[in-house]
């Protein structure tokens, strides 16, 4: 009787439509790429949105014509990686690399809603407030601002993810620390996480790096004994509001 109970609960799970909000290519993955994965395994439709081309603050070096083949690489990737973790649809903005404090906030916010407009998620995950990377920190107060609990509006859940390699380079007691409350087990989709970050070729580093795939997968193995299990991805929860 009782699989029974559990099954039929199962059944009447309504499906979500998910957006998980980066400022970066690989940010999505990094941050929540088991989640994203485990999402779509469960019938959810996850949408990513990513605002930065993620490019022009490197190697100042090249020329045009080098930073649009690294350009085009990056968006293959994301594509890819996309197609990995079941994503439904990736939506972009071009806001410029590690710049986003030179572009006025409401531009931002504006990408962000119209975005929200089109999807309409219930669920939304993005970067933590206290990140050292002046995107995420931008990211996330636009991701807040659109997200604004108005009457009537349809995201119910808002989570902040960890990006290691800025979330954990932050100095003391110059941040928001990140401290998560919600925990998501990611044992069958952690393989996928790191085959969807392996894409981002680029952007991975040899370890003792924390960007590094055997980093990586220490900290999910970590954040997962945390709460104990075998593998998992931490987040702040910035709002979950219950509707009736």
């Amino acid at each position: 009787m009782e699989q029974e109970t559990q099954r039929g609960a199962s059944k009447s799970r309504r499906a979500e439509t998910i957006l998980v909000v980066a400022a970066h290519p690989d940010d999505e993955v990094l941050g929540c790429g088991g989640t994203m994965a485990r999402h779509a395994e469960a019938g959810d439709d996850v949408h990513l949105l990513i605002l930065g081309e993620g490019v022009t603050a490197r190697d100042i070096r090249r020329d045009v014509a080098g930073r649009q083949r690294d350009l085009q690489r990056l968006n293959r990737a994301v594509e890819t990686a996309a197609d990995l973790l079941g994503v439904v649809k990736v939506h972009r903005a071009s806001f410029p690399d590690n710049r986003f404090d030179s572009v006025d906030l409401l531009d931002v916010i504006k990408a962000v809603e119209q975005v929200f407009e089109l999807v309409k998620p219930q669920r939304v995950y993005t970067h933590h407030a206290g990140d050292l990377n002046v995107d995420h920190r931008i990211t996330h107060q636009a991701v807040v601002t659109a997200a604004r609990p108005v009457p009537g509006g349809d995201v119910a859940s808002v989570l902040a993810f960890e990006v290691p390699s800025s979330t954990d380079w932050q100095g003391a007691g110059s941040h928001v620390p990140f401290v998560p409350q919600v925990y998501v087990e990611i044992t069958h989709t952690l393989k996928r996480k790191l085959k969807a970050l392996a894409v981002y070729r680029s952007e991975m580093r040899p370890f003792p790096h924390a960007r590094s795939l055997r980093a990586l997968e220490a900290l999910a193995r970590v954040r997962g004994a945390t709460v104990g299990v075998q593998a998992a991805e931490a987040f702040v929860l910035v709002r979950d509001v219950v509707h009736e």
